[in-house]
């Protein structure tokens, strides 16, 4: 167990595997530029509108002012977590892509670094297009709401190594389900997204707090959109960060391992 804290030895050339993506990205940008649009246009019309008009205000925001910095939190987690389990899981099972890079100087922490960092980035450009969308509807507050964008960096390096975790462990594509349905949809329910976790009970705040990476980011995403400045403000920092250290570390020990292996 204990080579699975071992501090990776990466370099500046994981930065090759990162422009790879990218590259392979805005060949296909059309596909790829219209899902986040959209789900920000859903979002808000139904459950924001529609669903808001029957709430009118929480803590004496309205609705859909506040589920506006959730829809970003949700979308930057969706983006890095689906990329670096699907996504990366495709390269290095069936694409062999992996394997290929691997055979140059590059080693395998930078395969898996530039992974990370491509998640990460995922989660920066998702966020990116919805914030246009939110600025139409009136629901975020500028120029505070462009800090969301640094945000959803580091959140997003947060469920990248989460997700790279899973990719490291699983057996097979299908597997990845398991992780899907039993943590990504839950966080995305009970983390503070669409109602405030004040009116859950205290076992269940407990675990939003303690378990549920999603919970912090919402939280951040809201002072930066709204603004408004929250009590808990350095622990989400110090949350967030911590767990994006934990989560990549270990995702790249295990990544190690399994390809090695």
């Amino acid at each position: 167990m204990a080579h699975l804290w071992a501090i990776p030895r990466v370099s500046r050339r994981a930065g090759r595997v990162w422009r790879r993506n990218f590259d392979v990205f805005c060949k296909t940008w059309k596909v790829n530029f219209f899902p986040p649009f959209i789900e920000a246009l859903l979002y808000l019309s139904a459950i924001g509108l529609g669903i808001g008009s029957y709430i009118g205000a929480l803590n004496g925001v309205p609705y859909v002012n506040y589920i506006a910095p959730a829809i970003l939190a949700i979308s930057a987690m969706n983006s890095a977590f689906f990329e670096c389990t699907y996504g990366s899981y495709v390269r290095m099972y069936y694409q062999k892509s992996f394997d290929a890079i691997i055979a140059t100087p590059l080693s395998i922490e930078d395969v898996i670094a530039g992974e990370l960092l491509w998640g990460a980035t995922r989660a920066v450009i998702s966020v990116t297009i919805m914030l246009p969308v939110l600025v139409a509807f009136n629901v975020i507050s500028l120029p505070f709401s462009l800090l969301t964008i640094p945000l959803a960096f580091i959140g997003g390096l947060m469920f990248a190594g989460l997700a790279m975790c899973f990719t490291a462990i699983t057996p097979g594509i299908d597997t990845l389900n398991y992780p899907s349905f039993l943590l990504i949809t839950p966080m995305m329910l009970f983390s503070g997204t669409f109602f405030p976790l004040s009116i859950l009970p205290a076992i269940f705040q407990y675990v939003a707090l303690a378990f549920f990476p999603l919970t912090h980011l919402v939280s951040l995403m809201r002072m930066a959109t709204l603004p408004a400045p929250g009590a808990i403000l350095l622990l989400n920092i110090t949350w967030i960060l911590v767990a994006t250290v934990v989560f990549c570390i270990i995702s790249i020990n295990l990544m190690r391992r399994r390809l090695i292996v």
